[in-house]
């Protein structure tokens, strides 16, 4: 695909952009998916089914750890493109260095406190009975290299906003690629069980942290920052925080729903209910890869153009990216809903999950083909710079209706009410977004639009 300039974005073919912007994000996506996805087929086969479960519980909250040093680098680097754009290198630099301190200091911090309070928090994750010690063992060697893993998330996010995608892709696939060797050299080779599975995860991170601190001392970077630019200065802190808290607050909503279901799952079904979970939420991360990928080349067309005021491009943007990701959701759920028996012997052979796995994997990609409509709705108020209502609706699917439904509909219908809840709170969520969305073409985008002419 070739290079796409800002002037490209207002002048050329919708669908041939689309296509420009979403591919190079698929691919980060797929490579990160499919890192998670072999892993845990690699896990389920060469240790045993338990053992998924128990990365399920230890996923949420190294993850969130790590998304720390995500947010620091999205809030920051949008800050840096902007420095950069309008020649401020010494504004970049500093904040760049105050990037690395504050990944330093929150994600050192809350990996010590997560080691502190181990066995708390594996509990409280939904780490009981057979899962606790293979959880605990996986998750104590994980947290080791988690303030890795967040400042690696940080530097890519700071790489892409030099306008190096390449290398950003390059620093996803190392230790994609890196822990599934690992993974076959410690497990299946050496029997280092779960604390091979371990250690194979927190190495990867490692050499990718090794791979972002090569690059920013090659010639590829001009950022090259020093001791000066690490000391904190409380106007760019909170700039980064601004901008990043989005990003947080998604994952801090994803965590405390793996918390509740993983808990919610073991009282109603024990170790395999969850390992059923954890099956199909693999499947969740990498079945909608090129839906995400849409997503993300959806936000600078809709953005550039909003911003020339060319509101004709920005509908069309909107229909072109929900028909695309549309078609693909669909897709997607034909799959999971014609083989998902085959799809869970991919990663266990264990007899109880496969009875199991099939018909969660159905109830919870039931809706699947709406699923476009809030992505992309959510995504459009990114776009224009509406912070607040990017941020509502972005939370609307898992915030507002899913943990509710969950809380609930167990309680009258057993472990089949917590697997309904993902298809209702998907048609809730999107129901709400095509509200919003609707009314904010008639309203901005096309003042004089009547509501049948809208994308509803």
């Amino acid at each position: 695909m070739g290079k796409v300039t800002s002037q490209d974005l207002g002048t050329q073919s919708i669908s041939k952009l689309l296509v420009k912007q979403a591919l190079p994000a698929s691919i980060g996506i797929l490579v990160m998916s499919l890192n998670i996805l072999v892993d845990t087929i690699f896990v389920g086969h060469w240790i045993g089914s338990i053992a998924i479960a128990a990365i399920n519980v230890v996923l949420p909250v190294s993850f969130f750890i790590a998304a720390l040093g995500m947010a620091i680098g999205i809030g920051g680097s949008s800050i840096i493109s902007r420095a950069l754009g309008s020649e401020n290198k010494s504004k970049a630099l500093k904040t760049f260095g105050n990037q690395v301190t504050l990944t330093l200091l929150l994600t050192i911090t809350m990996a010590i406190l997560g080691l502190w309070f181990t066995d708390y928090i594996i509990d409280s994750f939904g780490g009981k009975g057979a899962i606790f010690e293979p959880a605990k063992i996986y998750y104590k060697i994980v947290l080791y290299g988690v303030p890795f893993l967040a400042l690696s998330m940080m530097g890519n996010a700071v790489i892409r906003a030099e306008g190096k995608p390449k290398f950003a892709m390059y620093a996803m696939m190392i230790p994609s690629v890196s822990n599934l060797l690992l993974d076959y050299l410690f497990i299946n080779v050496w029997g280092y069980g779960m604390e091979g599975a371990a250690w194979a995860t927190t190495i990867s991170y490692g050499l990718c942290f090794i791979y972002i601190i090569w690059f920013f001392k090659s010639k590829h970077s001009e950022l090259k920052i020093g001791f000066s630019h690490f000391v904190l200065n409380l106007g760019i802190v909170k700039e980064i925080s601004s901008l990043g808290f989005v990003t947080l607050a998604r994952q801090a909503v994803v965590s405390i729903t793996y918390l509740f279901m993983n808990n919610i799952l073991y009282h109603l079904g024990g170790e395999i209910s969850v390992t059923a979970y954890a099956i199909v939420g693999r499947m969740l991360m990498f079945a909608m890869f090129p839906v995400l990928g849409i997503t993300q080349g959806f936000l600078p067309i809709a953005g550039f153009n909003y911003g020339a005021q060319n509101y004709a491009r920005v509908r069309e943007t909107i229909n072109t990216a929900i028909k695309y990701a549309s078609i693909l959701a669909t897709f997607v759920f034909i799959i999971l809903m014609f083989f998902p028996e085959a799809i869970t012997r991919m990663f266990t052979t264990d007899a109880a999950v496969i009875k199991q796995t099939p018909s969660a994997m159905r109830w919870v990609f039931a809706a699947t083909p709406i699923i476009a409509v809030q992505l992309i709705g959510a995504a459009y108020f990114q776009a224009i710079g509406k912070a607040t209502p990017a941020l509502l609706l972005t939370l609307t699917r898992q915030g507002f209706f899913f943990i509710p439904l969950i809380l609930i509909l167990p309680k009258f219908f057993g472990e089949l009410g917590v697997w309904v809840s993902f298809p209702i709170s998907d048609v809730l969520s999107t129901i709400v977004t095509a509200y919003f969305l609707n009314r904010e073409i008639v309203k901005t985008l096309k003042p004089d639009v009547q509501v049948s002419d809208s994308i509803l």
